[in-house]
């Protein structure tokens, strides 16, 4: 059997080699860090996680759960290493970001049929079955090539970081530990804010100086990324009805709801690191410092990462891409990750599951799979090669992209637990069919 080649050690290409290797088959992991850098990463671990520690919503009521547990049904090393370290986020997945990346590097490290290449790679291989998973931040020379070869120019937008915080440097007397509406534990750090601090902060957040970003006025920033400086723009409420919306909250200190909230959630197990959620931010470093102490606990906090904001690219898939993550004209080139225009953390790893099961059948000359409609595994690689949109945007997994249920129900928590009921039927129907092995998950 010969070897797979995979480029790209971030989520995707770590969960595409790991899909190969318990397979039996030879990987040639190549994985340019430490050697050289994007400007997001900071680490040479696999599977870093650049943005938030968050892998969002965990419950089979959310479209992006239930992909997690689709990913479980079929032994995905992204989900095992993100139960195996997770951090209390009340109904979210999220995780200690260093002890993730540990887990996944050692394992493929360790594994006898993965051998790893610390090296860049300027050209795509003329031979072999190869999956490209070099993310969003590709090498310019990387993505030259595969703009040569896919014969479409490459799509961009930008994607931006939150700050990350030291938990000891936060005023405790000013903020609490709850959830919204007490659901599950108390996971998050609440800053409650006044009508007159929101107001401040507000001012000095929509008129402090950004960073230069090369193109940005030129580029998309999708919309699940926005700075937030870029939606408080839009609106001195916008935020008090996104990220700093106080429903659900009680400042024990009055015994009111504030008039505004910053939530702050826990980085790693210890809890001695906090980012602020939805904070993602190309605010200059030191007005970030300045702008951001204005919230209510956060006077004298200390930065243990400042906001960055950086370009991402992605291929335009209707055009280029099939449904089973291959290259049309090339079967034997695979891509995965988000530079085949899947959103989020979750995403990019379920599609180099998907893409490193195909090039395994391809591999053994067996036809290519592509799950069922009523899955978001199915769902996510369908929209990818069937998208309408004139103008191709990355998309997140939502419920939006299975076929609506029969039958109509009016609430709408019930309605999705039925999806997702569906669909698991309808994987563990499939993986029987096509002779997948399911890993059991526990997991409900």
């Amino acid at each position: 059997m010969q070897n797979v080649t995979v480029i790209g050690g971030g989520l995707a290409g770590s969960e595409a080699a790991w899909q190969l290797a318990k397979r039996g088959v030879k990987v040639d992991l190549f994985e340019m860090r430490p050697a050289k850098f994007t400007p997001a990463h900071h680490t040479e671990g696999f599977a870093e996680l650049v943005c938030s520690n968050s892998l969002r919503a965990a419950g089979l009521e959310n479209a992006v759960g239930l992909l997690k547990e689709e990913m479980r049904h079929l032994d995905s090393l992204i989900m095992s290493a993100a139960d195996h370290t997770m951090v209390p986020a009340g109904g979210a997945l999220a995780v200690d970001r260093s002890l993730f990346s540990k887990e996944i590097t050692e394992r493929l490290m360790e594994h006898p049929n993965v051998t790893v290449h610390r090296e860049e790679v300027r050209s795509l291989p003329e031979e072999g079955i190869v999956v490209v998973a070099s993310g969003p931040l590709t090498s310019d020379d990387l993505a030259r090539d595969i703009s040569r070869l896919t014969g479409e120019e490459a799509l961009s937008f930008y994607d931006a970081a939150a700050p990350i915080v030291t938990y000891e440097s936060i005023d405790m007397s000013k903020a609490f530990w709850a959830s919204r509406y007490n659901k599950g534990e108390a996971d998050y750090l609440n800053c409650p804010m006044s009508q007159e601090e929101y107001e401040l902060f507000y001012q000095e957040l929509t008129n402090a100086e950004t960073a230069e970003v090369q193109g940005f006025e030129q580029g998309e920033v999708f919309e699940g990324c926005l700075p937030v400086e870029v939606m408080a723009k839009r609106g001195i409420q916008t935020l008090t009805f996104g990220p700093l919306k106080p429903v659900g909250l009680q400042d024990p200190r009055t015994d009111r709801k504030p008039f505004a909230v910053v939530q702050l959630r826990k980085e790693n197990q210890t809890g001695t690191l906090l980012n602020l959620v939805g904070f993602q931010t190309h605010l200059k470093w030191g007005e970030q410092k300045r702008v951001f102490s204005l919230i209510p606990g956060l006077e004298k906090a200390e930065f243990a990462r400042l906001g960055v904001m950086h370009r991402n690219t992605f291929l335009n898939a209707p055009k280029v891409l099939r449904a089973d993550f291959s290259l049309k004209g090339k079967p034997s080139l695979f891509f995965a990750g988000q530079i085949t225009g899947v959103e989020g953390y979750v995403e990019s790893a379920a599609s180099g599951l998907l893409a490193g099961l195909n090039a395994w059948r391809r591999l053994q000359q067996l036809e290519t799979l592509v799950f069922p409609a009523e899955t978001t595994l199915g769902g996510l690689a369908r929209h990818l090669e069937g998208s309408p949109s004139q103008s191709f945007q990355p998309m997140n997994i939502n419920f939006g992209l299975l076929p609506p249920l029969s039958e109509r129900i009016r609430n709408k928590r019930e309605k999705n637990s039925r999806i997702s009921q569906r669909a698991l039927e309808s994987l563990c129907e499939f993986c029987s069919r096509e002779n997948l092995e399911e890993a059991g998950t526990g997991v409900s």
